[in-house]
């Protein structure tokens, strides 16, 4: 996004100017920016930035040469805490206002704005105290989703399914000295929900008193465009980042996608949004919930950007800076055709013995993505280009919870099919056979008797494990399951919905009708004509590609 902004800005005939405090990513590259800082995110560094750029001052963009412009929407949600010191100290903000970002920050203002636009939103509450936890939690209903207020990826947030894991979460995971100021977000959990991400565009003038600065002026009638729609095929409850997510939606209704992209541009246009917004629902029972509205760029923008064949980013800054999405030309685009997958890349090969169990706590750490007119196959690519794969034979070790042994036994039968061994816990074997499954029987850990699965693994016997966890840690047997699976690179699924659609891959795998496709071949206006001989360039002019 940072790369595509500053591309944006010289495509307009701004230099650009780079605040990075990372060095490895490729927003860093020498020939990315005009000017490039190695500092730290933090306000004092930023506007010492300013400052020296200016000449001596922070409010100095009438002079020739100096800042006419902040962006803070491209670099999550670190520099998004910036946009209050920045303005108040005279920084000259472009893009969407600070009202409109307090709007969404704020958890009151913002459920006032869903009550007065109508819109559903799970029950909520804020806690200051460990008393007010316990008595918000028992009028939204269990199980709830608590996490401190103001955290980067989902850090410290958990879901505690009765009143005896909202004390432990409280008494522990939080500093109960700082309640006052940095109280405690606690939401109803929404169990077997479809969560979706939504990513808008829009070109609508920030509110008066915002303190967001417009570089120039188009006068045409603003508008918000939705990028794309991508359902994940987790449940709600993983944090996006490391869910998977598909584009287009692929078990959303017409009629339910319709809805939710006209919710994503009626938000758009309430919040007075210029630049991009995320918009985070939940679909269960039919009915459309709002969990987040991120008024910055996602990292799902790159993604939906490959994904529909456009640079969302860079017409997002274009914006920023002014100009209206109708003189840029951008329309929605329809579904193309096929299908992108985006799967979470995980570090827990480099930490032995760490449990693999997703949830709200966000713990990749990249990203890559499939794409292919079958579904699985699109599916089966993602897998690939993230490390993991997929067999098509062998033995699965196969163990649920209790709440997901009925949702499993079509996923057996289909690995039956496959001429998959199908070896299972105690309790899961004999539901399935009970249903007509043919399986093999390990023992548990702690029953102290062989053969264990820690024993097929170590042999060589398991290509892939399903095991939906009831109990989390690295001691707990389920915990040295997924460890050792982790060590011996065995495909581990934790969720029932990624359990069908690994199935669905392998059995695609097999039939062996896919190929590899190039980007460009789903996007031809993306093919770069070949090149032109050297000499043909010199003194043209010719920018960089």
């Amino acid at each position: 996004c940072c790369c595509q902004a500053a591309f944006a800005c010289e495509s307009m005939g701004f230099e650009s100017v780079m605040i990075n405090s990372n060095p490895e990513t490729v927003s860093t590259d020498y020939d990315t920016s005009d000017l490039l800082f190695f500092e730290p995110l933090t306000l004092e560094d930023v506007l010492n930035v300013i400052e020296r750029l200016n000449g001596g001052g922070i409010d100095r963009a009438d002079r020739a040469g100096k800042v006419v412009g902040a962006i803070v929407q491209f670099g999550g949600q670190t520099p998004l805490n910036l946009a209050h010191g920045l303005a108040q100290a005279g920084g000259p903000l472009v893009g969407t206002g600070l009202d409109s970002i307090d709007f969404a920050e704020d958890r009151d203002r913002f459920k006032a704005l869903l009550d007065e636009m109508g819109l559903k939103q799970p029950p909520s509450g804020i806690a200051r105290s460990l008393d007010e936890a316990i008595a918000g939690a028992n009028r939204i209903g269990y199980p709830v989703l608590v996490r401190p207020s103001y955290v980067l990826g989902g850090r410290g947030m958990e879901i505690c399914q009765d009143e005896g894991a909202l004390r432990t979460y409280m008494t522990t995971a939080v500093n109960v000295s700082d309640l006052a100021n940095a109280p405690v977000l606690i939401d109803r959990f929404l169990n077997d929900a479809t969560e979706v991400d939504v990513d808008v565009v829009a070109d609508f003038e920030p509110s008066e008193g915002t303190r967001a600065r417009m570089i120039s002026h188009d006068s045409d009638a603003p508008r918000a465009i939705v990028c794309g729609v991508m359902e994940h095929i987790e449940e709600a409850g993983i944090h996006s980042g490391d869910s998977t997510c598909i584009v287009p939606p692929f078990s959303l209704s017409p009629a339910l996608v319709d809805e939710i992209r006209t919710t994503a541009r009626r938000l758009a246009e309430k919040l007075r949004v210029r630049g991009l917004m995320n918009v985070q629902f939940a679909v269960k029972d039919g009915a459309v919930y709002i969990l987040e509205v991120h008024p910055r760029a996602s990292r799902t923008s790159p993604f939906v950007g490959k994904a529909k064949g456009v640079a969302w980013p860079f017409v997002a800054a274009q914006v920023m800076m002014g100009r209206s999405l109708a003189r840029l030309g951008t329309k929605e685009i329809p579904d193309t055709g096929f299908y992108a997958v985006k799967e979470s890349v995980f570090p827990f090969a480099k930490f032995p013995g760490v449990d693999v169990v997703l949830g709200p706590e966000m713990r990749s750490t990249g990203e890559v993505m499939g794409a292919d007119r079958s579904l699985p196959i699109a599916f089966a690519k993602a897998q690939m280009g993230a490390g993991v794969h997929l067999p098509t034979k062998g033995s699965v070790f196969l163990s649920v919870r209790e709440g997901d042994r009925a949702a499993i036994v079509e996923i057996s039968r289909k690995l039956r099919e496959m001429d998959f061994t199908i070896y299972t816990s105690r309790g899961t074997g004999a539901f399935l056979a009970e249903r007509g499954v043919e399986t093999k029987t390990l023992h548990k850990l702690s029953e102290g008797a062989r053969p264990t699965v820690l024993d097929v693994i170590a042999n060589g016997e398991i290509s892939l494990i399903i095991n939906t966890p009831t109990k989390k840690g690295a001691k707990t047997d389920e915990g040295k399951i997924r460890a050792n699976a982790v060590r011996a690179g065995i495909p581990m699924i934790t969720t029932v919905s990624a359990a069908r659609a690994t199935v669905d891959a392998i059995a695609a795998l097999r039939a062996g009708a896919w190929t590899v496709t190039a980007i460009q071949d789903y996007f031809p206006h993306l093919a770069r004509p070949p090149a032109e001989p050297k000499q043909a360039l010199a003194g043209a002019g010719v920018g960089r590609p």
